[in-house]
């Protein structure tokens, strides 16, 4: 067992957890009582249910990943998951950053949650 990719996958899955909860109560609900046309209000309730299932999948690939360790293609697969959490991470700092808010790293701090799977994961295949 990879204790490294466990780790990344139960982070993951709290993550994923978070999204969510969290996310229903501090975007959906919000997004939903918006008027914001339907049919655009619509697509990002869709894009975030959406990134709900990817994030669930990309934990149970670590967790599956974790217990395969050793496996043909562990390493490639896990190196993929690193990258996706990178690249959620990078967006939400460029796009935090971009706005001009002060203390924009905590306005959106989703990047804190998502940077340290990618870390796990990465050193999970070293």
């Amino acid at each position: 067992m990879n204790g490294w990719l466990l780790a990344a996958g139960i982070t993951a899955s709290g993550v994923a957890a978070t999204h969510l909860i969290g996310g229903h109560r501090d975007v959906v609900r919000p997004l939903l009582s918006s008027g914001l046309a339907e049919e655009p209000k619509r697509v990002l309730h869709a894009v975030w249910h959406m990134v709900t299932v990817d994030l669930a999948l990309s934990a149970a690939v670590l967790l599956h990943l974790a217990l395969a360790d050793g496996t043909s293609g562990t390493g490639l697969m896990a190196w993929f998951v690193a990258a996706h959490f990178v690249a959620y991470s990078i967006a939400f700092l460029v796009i935090t950053l971009s706005v001009g808010w002060p203390k924009p790293l905590l306005r959106l701090p989703q990047w804190i949650l998502l940077l340290p799977v990618a870390a796990l994961t990465a050193a999970g295949t070293a």
